[in-house]
């Protein structure tokens, strides 16, 4: 007989037909009489109970049916005579295929913190909360492509390895096949890397917005969709070394384009959310967040607020809150800032616009005060920022001027540049880290809770 899914079984009305499921042992209990086994094979948060009347089965025979364990089900759907499902299988056979002991298996039916399952991220997947998460990542995932495939934008792959530091930070990963311990060496006593496998330094990616506005001016609207790298020590709840980012770029986009493309964006993004994941969501909602399911309503049913850096200072500066973090024009807003933003004074989404050109990277594009560039950030409530982007400089004279002041070395970037000698145009894009967005629709407090096998200082484990 062929398998049929947990999800599909709950879905299907009992007429006493036969079935065959096969997965993980949640719970067992029962009397003499009668044995109950909770089985989920990870296809949706509910579980089907299965049967087992005692006057067909051994205590020895179901012995190792232990939480953890692995089994196959063969036996009669029927209406549930319990609460909380509609139908349940009455058991003719059941097999062990996988034991689990119970005094090593860690996964109990006891709640465990979410701390102590990051140190067994390989099985942490069999708990219902990561079971949802990763079932929401896969949503989200899918909904991304499926948004953009929708509007006609180009899914391109841009690389892993690179040359170039698009954010202009510095902090990297290298690559490098070279001798850790006794690397060539050049004349002036520094690495050699022309003897390096690329002949020259590189190292893993900060982002692919720069391949992707190379992209953008041939096919117009394209986007990236991968894994990125920081070489930040940062331990804390908001970042990792390790995350996959959403970068569109559009040709003949300017800013109040790149601003409705964003929200349209993210609001599709949480009505998929809604509309395709409820289950889980609700059980999360229930668990961990009581706000999550009206702040993700919150974010579909109300418009975005738009104003620029300059106005925001003003309400920050007037505010009766006090902030940790000094508000001045010139300064980069914090988490604190930009949350009271959205919660306390506008108490909706807001996007900021046209930030100080100090603050921002090389390639933004110049307003024609000469202090500000056409930036915009999106600012949600629980998270802060979600989406950074901006109209790119387009003029060469102006792009090469910017990244003389900013110590972006040209030099490397002539194929950049390029782009701005031959047929340049306007064009805007944006990045969205993809584990943001997961917080915001998970209601999780720590990114390192958003991904299978998160990466982050001292941690590569698994």
């Amino acid at each position: 007989m062929k398998r049929t899914k947990v999800k599909e079984v709950l879905q299907t009305p009992a007429s006493g037909q036969e079935v065959l499921v096969k997965g993980w042992v949640r719970t067992k209990r029962g009397n003499k009489f009668v044995t109950f086994i909770a089985v989920n094979d990870g296809s949706t948060i509910h579980n089907i109970q299965v049967v087992a009347d005692m006057t067909l089965f051994t205590d020895e025979a179901l012995k190792e049916v232990t939480t953890g364990a692995s089994v196959s089900v063969l036996g009669s759907l029927v209406q549930s005579q319990g609460k909380g499902q509609s139908v349940e299988i009455q058991a003719r056979t059941i097999e062990v295929l996988g034991t689990a002991d119970p005094e090593t298996y860690p996964l109990q039916k006891k709640g465990h913190s979410l701390e102590f399952l990051r140190e067994i991220a390989h099985l942490r997947p069999r708990t219902n909360t990561f079971g949802a998460v990763l079932r929401i990542r896969h949503a989200m995932a899918f909904a991304v492509h499926q948004y953009f495939n929708n509007k006609g934008f180009f899914y391109i792959h841009t690389p892993i390895i690179t040359a170039s530091d698009a954010e202009g930070a510095g902090e990297m990963f290298r690559v490098t096949t070279l001798d850790p311990v006794n690397p060539p060496k050049t004349e002036t006593g520094e690495v050699d890397f022309s003897e390096d496998f690329f002949g020259k330094s590189t190292n893993l990616t900060v982002s692919g917005q720069l391949e992707g506005e190379v992209t953008a001016m041939a096919l117009s609207e394209i986007y990236t969709f991968g894994p990125t790298f920081r070489a930040e020590n940062s331990n804390t709840s908001r970042h990792l070394a390790e995350f996959w980012m959403i970068e569109p770029e559009m040709a003949f986009y300017e800013l109040e384009d790149n601003m409705d493309l964003a929200e349209d964006f993210l609001k599709y993004l949480v009505r998929y959310a809604l509309d395709n994941c409820m289950d889980d969501l609700q059980f999360l909602n229930d668990m961990y967040d009581k706000e999550l399911l009206s702040r993700l309503n919150f974010v579909v049913e109300n418009d975005f607020q738009r104003l620029t850096y300059t106005e925001a200072i003003d309400v920050l500066v007037g505010a009766k809150q006090k902030f940790e973090y000094k508000v001045e024009w010139g300064t980069d807003l914090q988490s604190e800032h930009e949350r009271y933003l959205v919660e306390k004074h506008y108490k909706k989404p807001v996007i900021l616009t046209n930030y100080p050109k100090d603050i921002k990277s090389f390639y933004m594009k110049l307003n024609d005060d000469g202090k500000t560039v056409r930036a915009m950030d999106v600012l949600f409530p629980g998270i802060g920022e979600i989406i950074g982007g901006s109209q790119r400089e387009e003029s060469y004279e102006k792009l090469v001027t910017r990244m003389r002041e900013m110590g972006v070395p040209e030099k490397e970037m002539w194929w950049f540049l390029d782009t701005r000698r031959f047929g340049t145009v306007p064009h805007s894009g944006f990045g969205l880290g993809f584990e943001r967005l997961l917080l915001f629709v998970t209601g999780m407090g720590n990114i390192r809770d958003v991904i299978p096998f998160p990466r982050f200082p001292k941690s590569a484990e698994f």
